[in-house]
């Protein structure tokens, strides 16, 4: 990043108190560098899901994630650290070809880019989904990466539910793609597994939580969800793996950033 890009971040070096705030500050800076660099995690949400900023599905947000390509990693760099965040060089040494991390020491915040990849409990590949336009990265892999958390805690049920009241699902990019995320569980039991019972899970946690419209809401787009999942025809592999079932473990546990 040089020249006007360089000098407009420069103009607005110090991070934002309020993360929402600060992410759609972030997100405004790579577009502006023509930079694939997009928001992902639960403040990706806050900024793409008007819901979320009031009760019942407004909450607390902290850290923020970014995604972006491993062949840009010396313009994020660039970028966030004109942004005012310091690189955790230790971590970046040792981790740099998946994930960045970086520090707002103002705020005692981090914030994590994860490259190419998003991998916690299950690997969902990025690297040509960041060509789409918007702040954040594509909705239906934006649900993948709450639906993908086995142990996913209140905080990312909310989350689910919240892109599901504010966002259809749809045959293309223009809402949550559903042929996109059927796809990926069409060759993956394990991904298959963990997402049905965390959309379930999901859904039970609406019934306690949203409003009588929301609950609604989240209901029919749950039960359009399995449906799609269930008729999705299935691959040699995945019909393999089904009658391993859970007597073997499906996912990885996610590492510490630390």
């Amino acid at each position: 990043m040089n020249g006007p890009h360089a000098a407009a971040a420069a103009r607005e070096p110090m991070p934002l108190r309020d993360p929402v705030a600060e992410g759609a500050r972030l997100a405004r800076a790579a577009a502006q560098a023509d930079l694939a660099l997009r928001l992902t995690g639960g403040v990706a949400i806050a900024v793409a899901c008007p819901s979320s900023r009031q009760p019942p599905l407004g909450r607390d947000y902290g850290d923020i994630d970014l995604a972006g390509r491993r062949s840009d990693t010396k313009a994020i760099v660039a970028l966030l650290t004109a942004l005012g965040y310091r690189a955790d060089v230790h971590f970046n040494t040792l981790q740099g070809e998946r994930r960045l991390l970086f520090w707002d020491t103002a705020n005692d915040r981090q914030l994590d880019v994860f490259l190419d990849v998003f991998e916690m409990c299950h690997r969902i590949e990025l690297t040509d989904r960041l060509a789409a336009p918007g702040p954040t990265i594509p909705l239906a892999d934006l649900l993948l990466t709450k639906l993908q958390i086995v142990e996913a805690n209140a905080k990312d049920l909310t989350d689910i539910v919240t892109l599901l009241v504010d966002h259809d699902l749809t045959d293309d990019a223009a809402g949550i793609e559903l042929p996109y995320i059927a796809r990926l569980c069409r060759d993956d039991w394990g991904l298959w597994r963990t997402t049905t019972m965390v959309i379930e899970r999901a859904r039970a946690h609406a019934t306690a939580l949203a409003s009588p419209a929301q609950r609604e809401r989240a209901h029919a787009q749950v039960v359009a969800l399995l449906e799609r999942l269930e008729r999705e025809p299935k691959s040699r592999r995945w019909r393999l793996r089904a009658r391993v079932g859970d007597r073997a473990r499906w996912y990885e546990q996610p590492e510490s950033a630390h």
